[in-house]
């Protein structure tokens, strides 16, 4: 089912599911670092990839999740077309000689007990729930692999993005709401939902009684809608459950208070680089709205 295939591309929903992180400055749990720069590195979890991509040199990458090459759930689809991948198996990651392999916390089990057996190298990381966390991941990627100078670049480039698609200080925050697969919607205490409040969007998933990420019945959001109500791009084939809600019939009798707008779904899972098409994403969801009632 296309709920369960991007569950699963998330990792649990890295930017929604209001997961237990790691310590920000703790190392990755299980992080067994080679000695000096490791010659192939191999990642397992598609919020890995792109930032792997941004910090290693092309020659360090031996492989990529399989989710990186889906341009409708990546960013950096393009780019991981023309890099090995595989689909987790252990018989998948060990044909490519990693020295070094990053995973996540919902990465396949007995992959990682493998590389145990085998005395692979591998960094375990946790789920960021805050940008900080996310950046702190960033940091930690490019240690691994030997370049923390431009993990410290790459930092520097999500914090200057985020600052300039921040609204001026005191702007009077607009209410949205991010429809996600299934129809559900992130919860406090999630890197969405800090993103939101950068933006200058207050997440009405807090005004209907969302304590983590949860399905948002159609009716609540009619009865009370948002300022904005975001939902991703159409999906070929059959249209995910937001995509059908975006078009229901009953959404017409609140078009006058609530704007329209795209959130593609890739920009829904994963910190670190992704985060400035986010907040780009969410900065013109919110101006938009401003036009709207001028």
């Amino acid at each position: 089912m296309l709920l369960d295939r991007r569950l699963v591309l998330a990792g649990g929903l890295m930017m929604t599911a209001g997961c237990t992180a790691a310590p920000a400055l703790a190392p990755p749990e299980g992080s067994q670092t080679p000695v000096g720069r490791p010659r192939r590195v191999v990642s397992l979890n598609p919020c890995l990839d792109v930032i792997l991509v941004e910090v290693a040199d092309r020659a360090q990458i031996g492989g990529l999740s399989h989710y990186a090459r889906d341009a409708y759930s990546s960013t950096i689809a393009d780019v991981a077309r023309t890099l090995p991948f595989t689909y987790e198996s252990a018989e998948e990651v060990l044909a490519l000689r990693p020295d070094l392999v990053l995973t996540e916390r919902h990465s396949s089990l007995a992959t990682r007990n493998a590389l145990d057996r085998l005395n692979i190298p591998k960094a375990l990381f946790g789920v960021p729930d805050t940008v900080a966390e996310s950046l702190e991941q960033v940091r930690e990627v490019a240690r691994l692999v030997g370049h923390p100078v431009r993990g410290e670049a790459l930092v520097r480039r999500i914090e200057s993005a985020l600052a300039a698609a921040a609204p001026a200080p005191g702007a009077r925050p607009l209410s949205a709401l991010i429809f996600m697969p299934g129809g559900f919607a992130s919860g406090p205490g999630t890197l969405m939902d800090e993103m939101m409040r950068r933006m200058g969007l207050a997440n009405a998933a807090k005004r209907y009684g969302l304590r983590q990420s949860m399905h948002v019945p159609l009716e609540r959001v009619i009865a009370d809608p948002p300022d904005i109500l975001l939902a991703g791009e159409p999906y070929p084939g059959a249209p995910s459950w937001a995509e059908r809600v975006m078009e229901h019939p009953a959404l017409v009798r609140v078009a006058g208070r609530m704007q329209r707008a795209v959130f593609p779904e890739r920009l829904l899972f994963c910190g670190g680089p992704v985060l400035i098409r986010t907040a780009a994403a969410l900065s013109r969801a919110r101006q938009a709205a401003l036009r709207m009632r001028a």
